[in-house]
């Protein structure tokens, strides 16, 4: 167990009885034991990947972490990119190393966001990914997460359909992550598109349960198939802990056993436990594949999200202010 004062690594940590966050059950010690003892499994799904990380400094608000601060020892790797969204160059760290991801934690670094591309080749995803999130007014619940479970069900139909495969995991949050790996030959407009294919084509299985909607208001109580993480978006890694009580951790899930989970049974305090030194993320995850030209080729019909809901939204509050008009 770590101690006050101690140094691994080369990394000096400080403050490590100081509780991680309200409603953690954890101290920071916990959080560097418990990346430390995951730390080839967690390296294995970040590395070489531009990396966000979500800090939770004492007092303060949780906050995302793009751009490395300038003091970031030398020997943290990182890579600098272009932001279109605020027009500047952002400097990533490429998590790599053990003393790496310690110094992360001595940061209270707790959720690890890496991008769904290589540093080495922005142009290629190397993942299709769905992200399924139950409906609001279930969300923090098992019956959420049980719907969000249907719908990767559904997902995975879809997969096996095209002769595809997957591995799944649970968000850490309230939902379920669907990952397909690809064999790099297409970019990420075609990647963003086959995405879109898939969530259209679960949607179509059971209408019901499951929906494309980026309006939330047009959800309904439906699980939400968000088709919109694609390139150098990025989806919370494998074995990362999350900030939600109990300190839960995205957790490699079998799909015979995804309906008989929820994000609370993986913790901090138990995966190492259950991992037992093994990879499981890299051992569920298929062989790289290539993506069906029809599937592609369909999704390049389907509106991309973000843009439909944008004029939607636009044209929802013209039709409100001309009502307000006719009424006045």
């Amino acid at each position: 167990m770590a101690t006050a004062g101690e140094t691994r690594d080369g990394v000096s940590l400080t403050n490590l009885d100081q509780l991680l966050f309200d409603g953690a059950e954890a101290t920071k010690r916990d959080l560097v034991d418990y990346l430390d003892a995951v730390h080839p499994m967690m390296l294995a799904a970040v590395r070489d990947r531009p990396l966000s990380v979500v800090r939770m400094l004492r007092d303060q608000p949780p906050f995302m972490q793009k751009n490395l601060p300038k003091y970031t020892p030398d020997w943290v790797e990182s890579v600098s990119l272009w932001a279109e969204t605020s027009h500047r160059e952002v400097t990533y760290a490429l998590c790599n190393d053990r003393r790496t991801l310690l110094w992360f934690a001595n940061q209270r670094a707790i959720e690890y966001h890496p991008t769904l591309v290589l540093a080495a080749d922005f142009a290629h995803p190397t993942h299709l990914v769905l992200d399924l999130d139950p409906p609001e007014a279930q969300d923090a619940g098992p019956g959420g997460f049980a719907a969000a479970a249907q719908a990767a069900l559904l997902v995975r139909q879809v997969l096996v359909d095209m002769g595809l495969d997957g591995a799944v995991k649970t968000s850490g949050a309230k939902g379920v992550h669907v990952f397909v790996p690809l064999d790099g030959a297409l970019g990420t407009e075609d990647v963003a598109a086959a995405t879109r294919a898939v969530a259209a084509r679960a949607e179509r299985l059971d209408p019901q349960l499951a929906t494309t909607a980026f309006i939330k208001a047009d959800r309904g109580d439906r699980v939400f198939l968000d088709s919109t993480r694609a390139g150098g978006g990025t989806v919370v890694a494998a074995y990362s802990p999350r900030l939600r009580p109990g300190a839960p951790v995205s957790y490699p899930v079998g799909w015979a056993d995804l309906t008989s989970v929820v994000p609370a049974d993986f913790t901090i305090r138990n995966v190492p436990g259950l991992l037992g030194g093994v990879d499981r993320w890299a051992e569920a995850m298929p062989a790289p594949q290539a993506l069906p030209a029809d599937l592609v080729a369909e999704g390049h019909t389907i509106p991309i999200a973000r843009v439909q809901a944008m004029h939607e939204g636009k044209r929802r509050a013209k039709a409100r202010r001309e009502q307000s008009g006719q009424q006045d």
